[in-house]
C-alpha cells in the first residue's frame, strides 16, 4: 500500500464520525449513515492505492445497503436486530473477499476461518503494517532530509500570531455576547466544552475514537492486502474425510424415514382428518393445535443437520449408492414437508384460538424458509454440489430477514387480530399497545374503517391512545436518531388526534388505563405472566 496517509486520515475521520453520530443518541438513521460512510471510506482507500474490488464482491452492496436501511425503516425487534446483524456480517464478508470475490464458493468453515482472520487483522494488522513500512524505509537507505530553518520560522510566526489574537478575540467576543443573547448562549456552550469536570468524558471519547479508528484501519488493510488470495477449505481435499460406511448411513436414514412415515400416517388419520377425529382421542382442537408445532420445527431443523452430516462423512461408491442415499434423503425431506405442513396447520389453529403474536408470525415465516432450504439441500446432494450449502443457507437467511421486513410483522399482527375480533374473537388491547411504531399506521387505518363493529373500533382507538402516551414521553427529535417508522407513526396519529382526544387516560396508578367515550376501561400495559407467546 503506497498512499498510507489516506488510510490513517480516513480511519480517524470515521472514528470521529462514530462519536459524532452515536454519542448520547439512540440508534436511528445514524447507523445507516455510518455504514455507508464506512463502505465509502474503505472503497476510497482501496481505489486510491490502485486496487480494484471484484464485481462479485460489489454484489454484496445490495443486501448490505438494504439491511442498513432496515435499521431506520422498521422498529419491530427481530427485523431491527437482523438489520444490524446482516449489515455487519455482510460488511465483514465484503472485507475478506473484496479483491478476490470468491464468497459464492465459501463453505461454512470458510466463513468461520475468514471471520477469525479478519478479527486478527483488526487487532494486529496496523502494527504489522507500520513495522513493515519501517523496515522498508530502513532497507531503502534514503537520506533523511533535515527540516529547513525557514519552516521553523514560519511555525513560530504562526504561534506568535495566535497568542496575540487570543486576547483580542476575547474582548470582541465579550462585546458581541452583550449585544446578542443568542450569540452569548452559543459562546457559553462552546466555553463549557473546556470545563475541567468534562475531562474524563473527553478522555473516554478520545480513547474509543482511536480504538475504532485502529480497528477500521485493520479492516481496510485486510481488504487491501489479504482479500485477493482466497484459499478455500476443502477444495483440494475434504476438510473431514469420509469414514462412515454406506450401509451404516443407509440404515440410519432408513430408520429415520420409517419413523417419519409412521408419524405422517398418524397426522393424516387424526390431524388432517379434522376436528371429529381428534375429539375421539379426548383432545379439543385447540389443545391439539397448541401442542407440538415447536417440536415439529425442531425435528425439521435437526433432520437437515443429520442429512448434511451424513452426506459429508459417508462413503459412496458408484451411481447406485449415490442414488439410494439421495433417494432416502428425498423421502426424508418429503416426510419432513408433511411435518412442517402439520406444524403450520397447528399454528394456524392456535392463532385462530388465541390470536396472532410476533413469535407465531416469526415461526410461520421460518417454517417456509426452512422447508425451502431442506429441499435445496437434497437437490445439491443429487447434483453433488454439497459445497454450495453455505451459499444456500446464506440466501435462505437473507430471504427470511427480507420477508420479515417487507411483511411488517407488527402491522400484519394488527390486521390479523382485528379481523379475528370482527369474526367474534377478543382483541388484546394491551398487546397491540406493546407493539412497535410499525403498527401505528395500520392501527390508524383500522380505526378509520367505519365498517368495523363499534366495540372493535373503540378497542383499536384505546390502543392508539396508549401508543400516543409512549410517543409523547419517549420522543427524540435529534436528526441522528430519526427513524422513518416513528415519523410515519407520528403523521398517522395526527390524522386521528381529534378523535383520540375523546378518550381519557388514567395514569395516577399502575397500570395506565384508558377510558373510552363509552365508559369502557382498557389497560395500556400487558401483564408479563399473560403475555402472548
Amino acid at each position: 500500500m503506497k498512499r498510507t496517509n489516506i488510510l490513517w486520515i480516513v480511519a480517524l475521520a470515521l472514528g470521529w464520525l462514530f462519536d459524532f453520530l452515536f454519542w448520547k443518541q439512540s440508534p436511528g438513521i445514524n447507523f445507516a449513515i455510518y455504514a455507508a460512510l464506512c463502505l465509502g471510506g474503505g472503497f476510497l482507500v482501496v481505489r486510491l492505492n490502485g486496487l480494484k474490488p471484484s464485481w462479485k464482491s460489489l454484489l454484496l452492496l445490495v443486501p448490505i445497503l438494504f439491511f442498513a436501511a432496515v435499521t431506520f425503516l422498521r422498529q419491530e425487534p427481530v427485523s431491527l436486530f437482523l438489520g444490524y446483524a446482516f449489515t455487519l456480517a455482510l460488511m465483514g464478508v465484503l472485507a475478506v473477499t473484496c479483491l478476490g470475490g470468491r464468497w459464492p464458493w465459501y463453505s461454512l468453515s470458510d466463513y468461520g476461518i475468514n471471520y477469525l482472520r479478519l478479527g486478527g487483522s483488526m487487532l494486529a494488522r496496523p502494527v504489522i503494517f507500520l513495522m513493515e513500512r519501517k523496515k522498508q524505509a530502513q532497507a531503502s537507505s534514503e537520506p533523511v532530509i533535515p527540516v529547513s530553518k525557514p519552516g521553523w520560522k514560519r511555525f513560530w510566526a504562526i504561534l506568535r500570531g495566535v497568542l496575540i489574537a487570543i486576547p483580542i478575540l476575547v474582548i470582541f467576543t465579550a462585546l458581541l455576547s452583550s449585544a446578542d443573547l443568542v450569540f452569548a448562549q452559543r459562546v457559553h456552550a462552546f466555553v463549557s466544552l473546556f470545563r475541567l469536570e468534562n475531562l474524563p468524558q473527553y478522555l473516554f471519547r478520545c480513547i474509543y475514537i482511536l480504538v475504532g479508528a485502529y480497528a477500521l484501519a485493520g479492516t481496510f488493510l485486510h481488504a487491501a492486502q489479504k482479500s485477493l488470495d482466497e484459499k478455500l477449505t476443502g477444495m483440494d481435499k475434504p476438510l473431514v474425510p469420509s469414514f462412515l460406511g454406506f450401509t451404516e448411513a443407509a440404515v440410519v436414514l432408513g430408520a429415520v424415514v420409517t419413523l417419519f412415515a409412521l408419524f405422517a400416517v398418524v397426522q393424516f388419520q387424526y390431524f388432517f382428518g379434522g376436528q371429529a377425529n381428534i375429539g375421539v382421542q379426548g383432545y379439543t382442537y385447540a389443545e391439539y393445535a397448541r401442542k407440538g408445532f415447536g417440536e415439529l420445527v425442531a425435528v425439521a431443523f435437526f433432520s437437515m443437520l443429520l442429512f448434511l452430516g451424513l452426506s459429508t462423512v459417508v462413503k459412496r461408491q458408484g451411481q447406485v449408492q449415490h442414488r439410494v442415499f439421495s433417494g432416502l434423503g428425498l423421502g426424508m425431506v418429503a416426510l419432513v414437508g408433511v411435518m412442517l405442513f402439520s406444524a403450520f396447520q397447528r399454528l394456524v389453529l392456535y392463532e385462530a384460538a388465541y390470536g396472532f403474536s410476533r413469535l407465531r408470525a416469526y415461526t410461520h415465516i421460518f417454517m417456509i424458509w426452512l422447508g425451502v432450504l431442506l429441499a435445496v439441500v437434497v437437490v445439491l446432494d443429487i447434483l453433488r454440489k454439497e459445497r454450495a450449502f453455505a451459499l444456500a443457507a446464506l440466501l435462505a437467511s437473507i430471504g427470511f430477514a427480507v420477508t420479515l421486513t417487507l411483511l411488517n410483522v407488527d402491522g400484519f399482527i394488527v390486521r390479523q387480530n382485528v379481523a379475528r375480533a370482527v369474526d367474534g374473537g377478543s382483541l388484546d388491547v394491551a398487546y397491540l399497545a406493546s407493539l412497535s411504531s410499525d403498527s401505528i399506521p395500520v392501527l390508524v387505518q383500522e380505526f378509520q374503517d367505519r365498517s368495523l363493529p363499534a366495540d372493535t373500533r373503540e378497542a383499536v382507538g384505546a390502543a392508539l391512545v396508549c401508543h400516543a402516551q409512549v410517543s409523547a414521553t419517549g420522543s427524540n427529535n435529534n436528526w441522528r436518531s430519526f427513524t422513518l417508522s416513528a415519523w410515519q407513526a407520528g403523521l398517522a396519529l395526527q390524522q386521528v388526534q381529534s378523535q383520540l382526544d375523546t378518550y381519557q387516560v388514567e395514569n395516577s396508578d399502575w397500570p395506565v388505563k384508558v377510558l373510552s367515550p363509552a365508559g369502557n376501561s382498557y389497560d395500556c400495559y400487558q401483564d408479563s405472566s399473560t403475555g402472548m407467546e
